[in-house]
């Protein structure tokens, strides 16, 4: 089992502990470390590479595809960089990766940008496109910022990148209740002697909704009542299917878990969270069906069940 330290940072505080000390403590506790390791919402962290300002664009002498630029990264001299972008101009604000940097592609591989002479003109750096930087597949040309954005800014601070340490825990068949962030959350804060829930944040102010008991929709055959006693549900109408935002996306990539959308995502996100098993089935697909709960261990089951701007059933 993986879980993010972030996330149990939602439960209660641990930044005065290291990451070694919580690792010692988590073993001492029956919840033995295996691994340890860095997560990042883009890969590198966009370490070196800062916003630049093209102060002047000539095409290359030497070549017709190739532009000779100077860029102001906000400290030091002008850079000297060529570019064979066909959108480079000047005046543009640019992600400028600097000499050293390890620039990691969106296709999984990586280099370290060098001083070179290109076509006999010096270069001291790169204007990086989107798949250069692991942001996105367009290599079609640079990425040109907003003109209203600071000189030297680090792309890590504009991009808000996200890192987390996943830590990886050999569960024992007898910890069932540290499945989730909530009881690995609890056992520490009883072992550190520190309050459990502090950092849980308050719920919305939100209008409960009209519940309805008619479900003769979806009518629910329960095939073994001794493992699975009671098989609960509700229909939700009007979702809307769309990406998870991104906090809740790099939660779950934190642990391995790959987002797909917003409502697979919060089910997934709900089981790592809370320990609570859920989930969601297309309502279309099942409302002609008889339901039959399959041959679960004892517990309480709760489905959710969506489509863009349909009805929806959760179970």
């Amino acid at each position: 089992m993986t879980i993010s330290l972030d996330w149990l940072n939602d439960f209660l505080t641990l930044e005065k502990y290291s990451i070694d000390d919580i690792s010692m403590m988590l073993t001492d506790i029956g919840l033995e470390v295996e691994d340890i390791s860095t997560f990042e919402s883009i890969k590198g962290g966009l370490a070196g590479v800062v916003i630049g300002e093209v102060i002047t664009c000539e095409k290359h002498p030497n070549a017709d595809k190739l532009s000779i630029t100077t860029v102001n990264i906000g400290h030091g001299p002008l850079l000297n960089i060529v570019c064979g972008a066909p959108n480079v101009a000047q005046g543009q604000k640019v992600l400028v990766a600097t000499i050293g940097t390890t620039i990691h592609l969106s296709d999984g591989k990586s280099f370290e940008i060098k001083a070179a002479k290109i076509r006999g003109a010096d270069s001291e750096g790169m204007l990086c496109a989107s798949d250069e930087l692991g942001l996105g597949d367009d290599h079609s040309g640079i990425i040109v910022l907003p003109s209203d954005v600071t000189i030297g800014t680090k792309a890590y601070d504009y991009f808000q990148v996200h890192t987390d340490t996943a830590i990886s825990i050999g569960l024992t068949p007898n910890r069932s209740d540290a499945t989730c962030h909530k009881g690995v959350a609890d056992d520490l804060a009883a072992a550190y002697e520190v309050r459990f829930g502090d950092n849980i944040q308050k719920p919305i102010n939100y209008t409960t909704p009209e519940i309805s008991d008619e479900l003769s929709a979806v009518p629910v055959t329960i095939q073994n009542v001794n493992d699975c006693p009671r098989y609960s549900g509700i229909l939700l109408e009007n979702i809307t299917i769309k990406p998870s935002p991104a906090w809740m996306q790099n939660r779950l990539k934190t642990i391995g878990v790959r987002p797909i959308n917003n409502v697979v995502d919060i089910t997934n996100f709900v089981l790592h969270d809370l320990g609570q098993p859920l989930h969601a089935f297309d309502f279309d697909q099942i409302k002609r069906r008889k339901n039959k709960s399959p041959n679960f261990t004892r517990s309480d089951l709760f489905c959710v069940f969506g489509r863009p701007r349909k009805k929806t059933f959760v179970q």
